[in-house]
C-alpha cells in the first residue's frame, strides 16, 4: 500500500489514506473479527517471522487495524504506525522501545498527569529514571539536564491540562545534538493543527481516545515512526543495530531500514505486551478520522469564542488558552499551531473550590465527565476528581488551585454553549 501523495490535503488523507483494493476501497474497510489467519504453507509462516509484511496473529496485527495505521502514518507524515489499546500504552511502548534499566528520559514537566506518574513512578520501578525540565528551559539548560544514559526527550504539543505549547524545534535540536530521538505527544493538536515530524520530532504518539475518535466510543492510542532518525549513526541504540536474539538474529536497521523503530516496537514489544486493539475499535476510530479536519476547525472556532467570553467575566480569575492574543504561549502557538489550538480551555473561578463546584453543578448543556476532546462539551474539576486526594497545599504545589476547571469545548451551537456558561456563572 502506497500512502497518499505527500502533498495531498489533510482532508483527502483522512478520507482515503490506508484503503487498498484488498480491504474494499474507500468507505468499506471491513471489520476482520478473527484471532487467526490461515496460510498455504509452513514456509509462508516462517517467512512472516523473518519479514512481517502481513498479519499473522491478532495480538500484534489485524487487517482492519493495519488500514487505520497506514492512514494515521500518512496524516502525520511518518513511514509507519502501530495502534495500541490506550494512549498510556502508546506512551509506555514508545519509551520502552528505546530504554532499558539504567537509562533515563528527559521530559518537560507540564505533560499529562497520567504520563507523569508513568514516567516518575512506574518506569522508575523498572530502573528507568526521568529528568524533568521546564518547557521554557533554554537550550543550555536542556543540554545540562541530559545525562550520558539519557535515551529520549519527551514533550506534548499542547499540554493537558496546563495548555503550554511545546517548542518542538528547540528540543529536537538539543536531542539530535546528543544523538537521541524526540517523542512528541500530539493528542490535543492532532495532525490537522500540527505535524511535529515537520519540526524535527522523530516519534509521534496520540491517545486516539480523544480528538481522533471524537465521539467517546473507543479507547486507544497510536505510535507513529517518522523514519528519519539514524539509529546506526547515533551509536546509542545497539538493540537496533545488533542481532535480536529473541527474534532469531534480526537486525532492525539492516533488515527494515527507515522502519526499524516501528517494526521493532511491533515484533518485540507488542509481541510481549499484547496491548493491541480490536478490529471493531479500529473501525470506530476510522470513522472519527474521516471527519477530523472538519471537527478540529469547529472545536477551535467554538473554543476561541468561549475563551473570549470567559475573559470578560468578573467571576473568573484567569483563562488559559493559547489561542488568545494575551496568552503567554500565544506566540509559540502562532508558530506551531497557526490554524488553532484545540478546544480545551483551563479557567480558574474566583472563590476557590466551593465556587467552582457551584458553577459546574449549575451547568445544563455541558457535562461533568472524566474525559476530554469529545464532540460534546465536558468539564472537569481536578481538585474534586483526579487530584481529590491532595491537600490545598499540595494542589498549589502542583499548579492546581481549588477554582481550576478544565473545559473541553464541543461542537454544540456556540451561542447555546455560551448561554449555558453564563447562566452557570451566576451561581458563583
Amino acid at each position: 500500500m502506497q500512502p497518499c501523495n505527500e502533498n495531498a490535503k489533510i482532508e483527502t488523507k483522512c478520507l482515503h489514506a490506508g484503503y487498498t483494493p484488498e480491504n474494499g476501497g474507500p468507505g468499506t474497510i471491513p471489520i476482520v473479527l478473527s484471532t487467526t489467519y490461515r496460510f498455504d504453507s509452513t514456509e509462508k509462516v516462517a517467512e512472516l517471522f523473518d519479514m512481517p509484511t502481513e498479519p499473522m496473529y491478532s495480538r500484534f496485527a489485524n487487517p482492519t487495524c493495519d488500514a487505520v495505521e497506514k492512514k494515521i502514518a500518512a496524516l502525520e507524515g511518518g513511514v509507519g504506525a502501530m495502534l495500541t489499546t490506550s494512549g498510556q500504552a502508546a506512551s509506555l511502548l514508545s519509551v520502552l522501545n528505546l530504554c532499558s534499566a539504567g537509562d533515563s528520559i528527559l521530559s518537560v514537566s507540564t505533560i499529562y498527569g497520567g504520563t507523569i506518574n508513568l514516567f516518575g513512578v512506574t518506569l522508575k520501578r523498572f530502573g528507568i529514571d526521568v529528568i524533568w525540565v521546564d518547557p521554557l528551559a533554554s537550550e543550555a539548560e536542556i543540554q545540562a539536564a541530559i545525562q550520558p544514559n539519557t535515551k529520549v526527550v519527551f514533550g506534548e504539543t499542547i499540554a493537558n491540562p496546563a495548555l503550554t505549547v511545546f517548542d518542538i524545534e528547540k528540543f529536537a535540536k538539543v536531542a539530535h545534538e546528543n544523538g537521541i530521538p524526540l517523542i512528541v505527544d500530539n493528542t490535543f493538536a492532532t495532525p490537522v493543527l500540527c505535524r511535529p515530524i515537520e519540526f524535527g520530532a522523530d516519534i509521534v504518539i496520540h491517545s486516539t481516545t480523544k480528538y481522533m475518535d471524537g465521539h467517546a466510543v473507543q479507547g486507544g492510542g497510536v505510535i507513529v515512526d517518522s523514519g528519519k532518525f539514524d539509529w546506526a549513526a547515533s551509536g546509542k541504540f545497539p538493540d537496533f543495530t545488533e542481532p535480536d536474539e529473541s527474534y532469531h538474529g534480526v537486525v532492525y536497521t539492516r533488515d527494515f531500514g527507515d522502519m526499524a523503530y516501528i517494526i521493532k516496537a511491533r515484533m518485540q514489544l507488542m509481541r510481549d505486551f499484547g496491548c493491541y486493539p480490536s478490529a471493531h475499535s479500529a473501525f470506530l476510530l476510522n470513522m472519527g478520522l474521516e471527519t477530523l479536519p472538519v471537527r478540529m476547525r469547529q472545536y477551535c472556532a467554538n473554543a476561541l469564542q468561549v475563551a473570549k467570553m470567559l475573559k470578560t467575566s468578573d467571576k473568573i480569575a484567569s483563562v488559559t488558552y493559547p489561542g488568545l492574543p494575551d496568552d503567554p504561549y500565544h506566540a509559540m502557538a502562532q508558530k506551531y499551531l497557526p490554524d488553532g489550538t484545540s478546544g480545551v480551555i483551563s479557567i480558574s473561578i474566583k472563590g476557590g473550590r466551593a465556587a467552582a463546584v457551584r458553577f459546574m453543578d449549575a451547568l445544563q448543556l455541558a457535562s461533568i465527565e472524566v474525559h476530554v476532546a469529545d464532540i460534546r462539551t465536558c468539564v472537569l474539576h481536578p481538585a474534586s476528581a483526579t487530584h481529590r486526594q491532595l491537600t490545598e497545599e499540595q494542589l498549589a504545589a502542583a499548579g492546581i488551585d481549588g477554582g481550576l476547571i478544565r473545559i473541553s469545548v464541543g461542537l454544540e451551537n456556540v451561542d447555546d454553549l455560551i448561554s449555558d456558561l453564563q447562566q452557570a456563572l451566576k451561581f458563583v
